[in-house]
């Protein structure tokens, strides 16, 4: 499952610095690996629900007569299912959401405990709301990250690129951008995300310290593009060159926030399996060992590393050209949109939001600058990932249970 994770869902959050060249392949890999780690260790979650997202109701399940080794299998069957999923989605190069394919595949387990079970029905297992404001993020998601992408690259155009010097005007904004992007950075890390280090700041502390940071990092910028000289004579190009530098924070960033975010949830089931063989219970909530994290970390640097390239060529090639301005107006607008739905209690999904924001920064450019044929595929294997994964963990656990 972390393989995949990093083969599809990495993969697809390091697209636009991959496909606007801001990147190799191999230092892709290494800030990826580094910062999901980072994320995951640091910000993430050490603790895990054992059914991920409250989508089906753990106090059903033992009313159900579901046992501990029922249990058991019922979330390996789903990790089985939602790494078969995510693999045939990457060989087909689209980029799915692994959370959304753990939900369905837990969806799944909960769907046949139900209809196997006389004295429960669908509704006492699965949380329909639940299923339903998930839904809601296949549109929320693409769509919020659509339309933020779409203003930040509108107004790099109208600031910059459409100037008569747009290196100059490039320099000029500089600081502010760079100061902007660390401020929010800063600010998604320090607001309440901070507590694995014993460190718990209010909205107004946290701002304060965040636009402290902004501030110190505007300053240096100012001096480093004083002293910034172009390799290249095209003023366009140089504008692009200029802004690769600015696409390694944003890169840094989100594959940060992911393994804040994702990592720790994902490999969740396999956190829940080793807690019931440890205690023989079933608990809400349980400790996600150093181990398992380091495990997930390194499966996801593999996966980037052997397999990462197929979604990355999909989401930096093929829906929609990627220049470095075009890739950090997608890949800064992605970030800040889950910041802000997250913040406001949205339901959001890193993965559809990256897509949603490179096909509003083609918008920007025109319909006929999107590949739609690549863009329907998409759509279709988002629409796809939660029933599937449910299906395929039914037909795995069948299969476990008929063995054991």
């Amino acid at each position: 499952m972390a393989w995949n994770i990093g083969a599809n869902d990495v993969a697809n959050s390091m697209g636009p610095a991959y496909g606007s060249k801001a990147l190799t392949l191999k230092q892709v890999i290494i800030i990826a690996g580094i910062f999901e780690f980072l994320g995951a260790v640091l910000v993430g979650s050490h603790v895990t629900d054992t059914i991920r997202k409250g989508i089906v109701d753990l106090d059903g399940l033992i009313a159900a007569g579901v046992t501990p080794d029922m249990f058991v299998y019922g979330m390996l069957a789903a990790l089985l299912a939602s790494g078969l999923w995510i693999t045939l989605a990457t060989i087909y190069r689209l980029p799915v959401s692994t959370t959304h394919s753990i939900v369905g595949s837990v969806a799944g387990f909960g769907l046949i405990v139900a209809l196997t079970t006389a004295s429960s029905g669908i509704g006492d297992i699965i949380n329909i709301g639940k299923l339903l404001t998930i839904a809601a993020s296949w549109i929320v998601s693409p769509v919020s990250g659509a339309i933020i992408s779409f203003l930040i690259f509108i107004i790099i155009r109208n600031k910059i690129l459409n100037q008569e010097n747009p290196l100059q005007h490039a320099e000029r904004l500089a600081p502010f951008i760079v100061g902007l992007v660390l401020t929010i950075i800063s600010l998604s890390m320090v607001f309440k995300g901070l507590k694995n280090l014993n460190l718990d700041f209010n909205f107004p502390e946290a701002l304060a310290i965040s636009l402290v940071v902004g501030t110190i990092a505007g300053i240096i910028t100012l001096f480093w593009v004083k002293r910034y000289k172009p390799k290249v004579k095209d003023e366009y190009q140089q504008v692009e060159n200029f802004f690769k530098y600015i696409m390694i924070l944003t890169a840094c960033y989100i594959a940060f926030a992911h393994g804040a975010n994702d990592v720790a949830n994902a490999i969740g089931p396999l956190a829940a399996i080793c807690d019931v063989v440890k205690s023989g219970e079933i608990t809400a909530k349980v400790s996600v060992p150093l181990w398992i994290l380091a495990l997930g970390g390194l499966g996801i640097v593999i996966g980037l590393a052997t397999w990462g390239y197929k979604v990355m060529e999909t989401i930096g090639h093929k829906i929609t050209e990627i220049t470095p301005t075009r890739g950090f107006a997608a890949t800064f607008g992605a970030a800040t949109t889950v910041l802000i739905c997250s913040k406001l209690g949205l339901p959001i999904s890193t993965s559809h939001t990256l897509v949603g924001s490179v096909i509003g920064v083609g918008f920007a450019r025109g319909v006929g600058a999107i590949d739609l044929g690549v863009v329907k595929n998409i759509i279709w294997s988002w629409i796809l990932t939660i029933p599937v994964a449910a299906v395929l963990t039914i037909i795995i656990y069948n299969a476990i249970m008929f063995v054991v």
